[in-house]
């Protein structure tokens, strides 16, 4: 399944790690960034790896994907903490600041070998290098840091003023061979309305993830990502239309059902989680 829920917990917060694993997420960020101060950046490093290295329930127990999002290369912590990349029960890094290829291999210098790569693509230097940084070895997928990239470029508003970095997030996700890109974060946490909005829109733009600060953020997050029970009812109906055609041109409420469309119905079928038995 694809991850759509990406929770940041802090780094300087052991007594949250756990709880974020039970949360609900389908995959958890530890946050040596923005979250954690300079002053406690060290030590912090140190609690992760100690959590992770021991602490840290494994695959069979929580199966919870644990992502570690280190300081950008032009920091003095960037060395250290890409070391985080050897110990196993780290499924990836998230590397902020990602402007090219060079620096993400170099991210994961020394990984153990299933780790991943997932670059927070938050300038106007980024998308300059988009095709490039996707391509690189080891790349999960795109994230879109929307906060800092509009800051970096003077861009003012969430919406349509993204619209076309969002669609080029895209594009070039899919000529790499990468998974879907994932969404920036909705800054309220208390309004699942517009959390599932903002999910939404990212859906419709061909995002399949959204990156989440709060728990009670999960659940619309992952509704907005669940397939609606009329277009699942839509996709029955166009299944069972075509089966039923024998191979023949078939039209479903007045529009014909051409292969692009079956696909569409069938991916949506497929995606429905097995009956019980």
């Amino acid at each position: 399944m694809s991850i759509r829920s990406w929770l940041f917990v802090p780094g300087n917060r052991p007594e949250r790690f756990e709880k974020a694993l039970a949360a609900g997420a389908d995959a958890v960020i530890v946050d040596l960034e923005d979250a954690v101060p300079p002053a406690d950046k060290v030590a912090a490093r140190a609690q992760v790896r100690e959590w992770l290295a021991g602490n840290a329930p494994d695959d069979s127990a929580s199966p919870t994907p644990i992502y570690v999002r280190i300081n950008a290369v032009t920091t003095d912590w960037f060395a250290d903490e890409r070391s985080l990349s050897a110990l196993p029960r780290v499924a990836g890094l998230v590397v902020p600041k990602a402007e090219d290829a060079a620096t993400l291999i170099v991210a994961a210098a020394g990984a153990h070998d299933a780790l991943r790569i997932v670059p927070l693509i938050e300038s106007a230097r980024a998308f300059a290098a988009l095709d490039a940084i996707a391509s690189a070895p080891r790349i999960e997928r795109l994230m879109f840091g929307t906060i800092d990239f509009q800051l970096d470029v003077g861009i003012e508003g969430d919406g349509d003023e993204l619209l076309y970095f969002r669609t080029r997030l895209t594009l070039a996700s899919r000529l790499a061979g990468i998974a879907a890109p994932i969404d920036g974060v909705t800054t309220v946490f208390d309004d699942a309305a517009v959390i599932e909005q903002e999910a939404r829109r990212a859906r419709r733009l061909g995002f399949r993830g959204k990156l989440c600060i709060h728990p009670k953020q999960i659940a619309a997050v992952h509704a907005a990502f669940a397939w609606r029970d009329d277009e699942v009812a839509w996709a029955r109906r166009v299944v069972e239309a075509t089966e039923a055609s024998g191979g023949a041109a078939v039209a479903l409420d007045g529009k014909m059902i051409d292969t692009p469309v079956l696909l569409k119905a069938r991916e949506i079928l497929a995606s429905l989680p097995a009956p019980l038995a």
